[in-house]
Order: C-alpha cells, then structure tokens, then sequence
C-alpha cells in the first residue's frame, strides 16, 4: 500500500512538473546590431602569410619568449585578482543551480507526535496520542507562466556573464604581464644606456678638469662638463627607480617574487610575436569576452521582464503528503493517510506595483542593450587603436633607429674633432646629448611597438590558455 502511494506521489509531481512553463513572457532574445562600422577604420594593415586569429593562437604560441612564458604561468596559478574571479564564477554557479532547483518539488520526509484532549460524539473527553511519518511536497508552485523558469534563466545568464567575466580577468592578466616583462627589459637596457654614458660623460669630465687645471679650458667649458655629467648621474637615479617600480609591478601580476630559477631573458631586439590576423569587426568582437558578457546580461535583462509579467497572472501553489497515521505508535505502519491542497492567488489591487516593476524591468533590458552597444563601441576603438600602432610603429621605430645610428657617427666625429681642438666643447656636449636621446627614443618606440602586439592580441580576444577557464 505504502509502495502504490509512492508511486501516486512520484506521478503527480512528474505531471506537474510537466504542465510547469506553458506560457512565457519574456522577450524573445534577438542579439543588438553592433553600432560600428563595418571596417576598420585604417583596415587590418599588412599581414603575414601564416598570420592566424587570436583566439586560435594560444599564448604560449604567441610568446616566444621562455621567461615570459613561465611568468605568465606562474601568474595564472598566484594571481589574486584571477583567483577572486574563478571564485566568483563557482558562487555564480552555484547561485543558479539554487534557483534552477526551484523549478522542481522538493520532497521531505517529516514524522510529528502529539497528545492533546479531543471531545468524543457524547460529549465525553478523552487524551488522544495522534502519530504521522510520510512524505510531503510543501508550497510547490505550478509554473504555468514561467515565472520560476525565467527566474532561473536569469541566474543562469548571469553565471555565464560572470564566466566571461573571467575570462576577461585571465585575458588581461596575461597582457599585463607580458606588458609589465617588457617594460622591466626596457628598463634594464635603459639603465646600461645610461651607465655607459655616465661613464663616458665622466671621462669627459676629467679631460675637460685636467685641461682647466694646465690652463687650456675655461670655467665655462668645465662647467658644461660638469652639469653634463649630473644630468646623466639624475637619468640613472630616475632609470633605477622606474625599473624596481616597474620589478613591483611585475612581482604583484605574477603573485609571488620572480624566480631566479627563470630560463635567461631576450632583449628587445630579439623578442618577437606571432603573426595576428584581425579579421573583420562583425566576427571579432562578437567573441570578446566583454562583449559576450554583456549581451549574456542582456539576456538576463530580457528574463527578468518575464518575471514581472508573470505578477499579472495567478500564482498557484500545491501541497501535498503521503504516509501512514495511527493512535498507536506500535501501529503507526499499518494505516495510511495522504492529503493534496491547492491555492490560486490572483492580483486584484496593488496601487500599481506590478505594473511599474514590469516597467522597470523593461527599463533595465533598454540600460542593458545601451551598455552592450557601449562594449561594442569600446571594443572596437581598442582594436582600431591597436591597429593604427601595428600600421606606424615599424615604421616609427626603423626611422628612430636610423636616427640614433645617425646622432652616434655624428658624436664620434664631433669627439674626434673636439680632441683635436676643431671643435668646442658645446659642440661636444650637444652631439652627447642628441645621441642618449635618440638612443632613448629608439628605446622607447622599441617598447611601445613589442607592447602594441600585446595590446592588439590582447583586443582581438587572445590570452585563454587551452584549459577552460570555466565549464559553461
């Protein structure tokens, strides 16, 4: 008898379920038109032959660097603010799975006692002992109108949304370091630059102190020498300030000090990068990270409306119970007891507050398609930016290189000039000048142009490593 009371429970709950859903009120879901023009605007410039997307391009194919990649490494494993957004995705998850086990009965199995007076059909009293165990669904409602379906679809968008949030946060962890790694080489060859014109400039200042103490300079020729070589002792305080700052920067991505285990670091000159195709915007950034995540808030916008619309229709709730009861707790197995009650709750006056929350609900899906065109439109500036730098800097940096190469013959003949008394010591000072500027300068462009490749991998969606960031 108890089996076949089961079984009436199971199936009741099992065509509930199944009537649950029948009408939906939310909006269908139709993605925005990206408002951004259909090309580049310099359009994607030169290309290699082997060049491939950047979401097919994992970043360690990208990087050919050996100590980047171990950095980069190290930092997906330590990096707090990535860790805090993997554990953001596990509360997401487990947030929408809460509200998806809404959409389901949840079955308790209850046993309750109680002894009290109880007045018999002739008028007498008597103490009865009354005994009941079983099964009960409590409050269960039936979603006709999909409110509890919509609720659930909205978590679940926003689980999503919070999994493409992290995939932003690893996508920018690894640009940050790769960024942060180059800048420290940068450094590090800025402050041989400097120490080596230190040295020199030092070496100047001792010709020019021995010529003024035999007479054959003046005060005015020491001094230039003199203020020449501070100017250079000020770069390299500077120059090794901005590197540990740089060093920290570094330290704090990566979540834990550089080894020194590290394979040895290439310079500059020798770091190269994949080859990125930029493809057309339409098939670009609709994968973003970013972008994937705000239309995922969209569609938990457009659930919501759903939700609020339901309010309009009765809500109708079940409860039910299967068991045994008896007087007797030595019988309490061989007598059963079952009960099934519904309810149906109807608006009929609220002053207006359905109303106004499907309004505002219709209000946050409009903020939402207005905050995904915005991701759109940035998405697309951070590209054509990256874009414009892959189309100038190549060439920026040849010029700057012949220009340094240029301003280094020309302080060669001006010394060799200087020391044999054809030119003056401004003459000297100013070719010194020139060429540690342009020496910086290609320094500096150099940095700019290996970091641009980062940024633009980083724009067209590169820098997940091959594992999942999250299970979607």
């Amino acid at each position: 008898m108890m089996t076949s009371k089961l079984s009436v429970l199971a199936a009741a709950a099992a065509t509930v379920a199944l009537l649950t859903g029948c009408v939906n009120l939310a909006p269908d879901h139709q993605r925005p038109d990206a408002p951004v023009a259909p090309q580049w605007p310099q359009g994607p410039g030169a290309e290699a032959t082997d060049a491939k997307a950047a979401t097919e391009l994992q970043w360690q194919q990208f990087f050919r660097d050996e100590r980047l990649k171990q950095l980069i490494d190290l930092a997906l494993k330590n990096n707090r603010d990535l860790r805090i957004a993997l554990l953001n995705v596990d509360v997401a998850r487990a947030q929408a799975n809460v509200t998806a086990a809404n959409r389901w009965p949840t079955v308790n199995a209850g046993f309750s006692a109680s002894r009290g007076p109880q007045t018999t059909a002739n008028g007498d009293s008597r103490i009865v002992n009354a005994y009941q165990a079983g099964l009960q669904i409590t409050s269960y409602e039936i979603d006709l109108f999909s409110r509890v379906k919509n609720q659930s679809a909205a978590s679940f968008a926003q689980y999503l949304a919070t999994g493409e949030a992290a995939r932003s946060a690893q996508i920018s962890l690894v640009a940050g370091v790769a960024s942060a790694y180059l800048a420290v080489q940068a450094d590090e060859e800025l402050l041989a630059l400097t120490r080596q014109t230190l040295a020199t400039r030092e070496d100047s200042l001792k010709l020019m102190q021995l010529k003024f103490d035999n007479g054959a300079a003046s005060n005015l020729d020491l001094s230039t020498a003199k203020s020449s070589y501070e100017a250079a002792r000020a770069t390299l305080a500077q120059a090794e300030r901005t590197r540990q700052q740089d060093l920290n920067a570094l330290t704090l991505l990566v979540g834990q000090g550089v080894p020194d285990s590290l394979p040895q670091s290439r310079p500059l000159s020798d770091q190269t990068m994949g080859a990125l195709l930029a493809g057309m915007p339409s098939q670009v950034l609709v994968g973003r990270p970013d972008v994937v995540q705000a239309e995922q808030q969209l569609v938990a916008a457009e659930a919501n409306i759903g939700v609020a619309r339901a309010a309009y229709f009765p809500s109708i709730t079940l409860t039910s119970s299967v068991g045994t009861a008896s007087s007797a707790l030595r019988d309490l197995f061989s007598q059963s007891a079952w009960s099934i009650a519904g309810s149906a709750l109807m608006p009929i006056f609220d002053a207006g507050r359905v109303r106004n929350n499907v309004d505002a609900a219709k209000a946050n899906r409009e903020i939402a398609v207005a905050q995904y065109e915005k991701v759109v439109q940035t998405a697309f500036r951070e590209v054509a930016d990256a874009l414009a730098g892959r189309a100038t800097l190549d060439e920026q940096l040849r010029a700057q290189d012949a220009q340094a190469a240029a301003e280094a013959t020309r302080l060669e003949l001006v010394d060799l000039s200087f020391r044999n008394g054809a030119a003056s010591s401004l003459d000297l000072l100013d070719a010194q000048r020139a060429t540690f500027a342009a020496q910086q300068a290609a320094l500096q462009v150099r940095l700019a142009q290996l970091q641009n490749q980062v940024q633009l991998y980083k724009v067209l969606g590169g820098g997940v490593s091959s594992g999942a960031v999250v299970s979607q």
